[in-house]
């Protein structure tokens, strides 16, 4: 049976690999509609091509899901504007293909509870959490979960970065992705991000998750069992695969895509990362273990942080001192309702915004 499909964030790098996944798949899958906050004119080549509606403009995620039908939506937007679209196509009860990280940083509990209310799964895009969900397929007790990170571009920088430039920061090494992530990626503030997304997406504890860094992005994650066994999964960078899985899950489509020669990798190297360098990752444990609605704080702060840094209005290192102040000042906000996480992002961006 063809997979009917909404595509939000259809112009960004993973809505554009999930149109050439689509494309390559014809019988397979049927996208209904597209939506774009901005790239008018690709966006509406895109549904052209492919047959489908085209929103536009700020709240063209939204419109997509609530005038269409789908077996599965595909959340690719920038930062908290997945959220109300996300929670739409669950009550409609759509699969979701997630790839915004922040719709679990910020709202993880509700949105968890929500897909179970509704009988809905998550699944996950981002290459480290489909890798984890592709050891996961066996069975058995989770031990530990490994996220992998590349340790971006600046992993053997010297330690003063203050001087980095927005060009420097969006040099990814290996993965080619939309701007927000790129600069997130570049100061783990994105691994930290997947940490609190895995633990909503497999229910493990956050004591479980850890994160090692891997240069050669070979290795997308590991998941150690009960038993001691420890299973990963490889491929070389290509977020195709990742989209394509969730999409075909429980089945697997061809593809053709360039695979592994291990014998000309040669080796693969793993190492700790830095706290030093990347404080980011300290700044996600601190707002784990601050509970309430920390979380929401700390990815609006980045969120305001990361689009300022790119307008020149502060500095690199200013990203993460910038939400470490966030959250050094921000109220305790029980978070037990969703308007609880919207207090908590428009309290964010007013107090950064003064």
């Amino acid at each position: 049976m063809t997979k009917k499909i909404i595509i939000l964030g259809a112009t960004g790098s993973i809505g554009e690999s999930a149109i050439d996944v689509v494309l390559s798949h014809p019988d397979e899958f049927k996208v209904v509609a597209l939506a774009a906050r901005s790239s008018k004119e690709k966006c509406l080549s895109y549904a052209e091509k492919l047959g489908a509606k085209a929103y536009l403009g700020e709240d063209s995620a939204v419109r997509a899901v609530e005038e269409n039908d789908a077996d599965v939506c595909l959340t690719a937007t920038v930062g908290m504007s997945g959220l109300k679209p996300t929670l739409a196509a669950i009550d409609k009860g759509m699969d979701i293909a997630l790839a915004t990280k922040e719709v679990m940083v910020m709202a993880g509990e509700f949105v968890s509870a929500r897909a179970r209310e509704k009988g809905v799964r998550i699944l996950p895009v981002d290459s480290e959490h489909s890798a984890m969900f592709q050891c996961m397929q066996g069975g058995g007790k989770i031990s530990k979960l490994i996220l992998t990170a590349s340790g971006g571009p600046f992993l053997d920088a010297p330690a003063d970065l203050s001087g980095v430039s927005v060009e420097d920061a969006l040099r990814h090494p290996s993965w080619k992705m939309g701007p927000k992530v790129t600069i997130d990626s570049s100061t783990m503030m994105n691994k930290g991000f997947e940490m609190i997304e895995a633990k909503w997406l497999f229910d493990v504890d956050f004591s479980d998750i850890e994160v090692v860094v891997h240069p050669q992005s070979i290795v997308h994650s590991l998941v150690t069992f009960e038993d001691g066994s420890t299973l990963a999964q490889l491929c070389p960078p290509d977020m195709r695969v990742p989209i394509q899985y969730a999409l075909t899950w429980p089945e697997r489509l061809p593809a053709e895509r360039r695979t592994l020669d291990l014998a000309r990798l040669g080796s693969l190297t793993f190492r700790k990362s830095d706290p030093v360098r990347f404080p980011c990752l300290r700044l996600v444990s601190e707002a784990v273990a601050a509970g309430g609605c920390a979380c929401a704080v700390l990815a609006a702060a980045d969120e305001w942080a990361v689009e300022n840094f790119m307008k020149g209005a502060i500095g690199y290192a200013d990203i993460a001192k910038t939400v470490e102040e966030c959250l050094a000042k921000a109220p305790k906000i029980a978070c037990d309702s969703l308007d609880a996480v919207w207090e908590a992002n428009d309290w964010t961006w007013k107090h950064l915004s003064r």
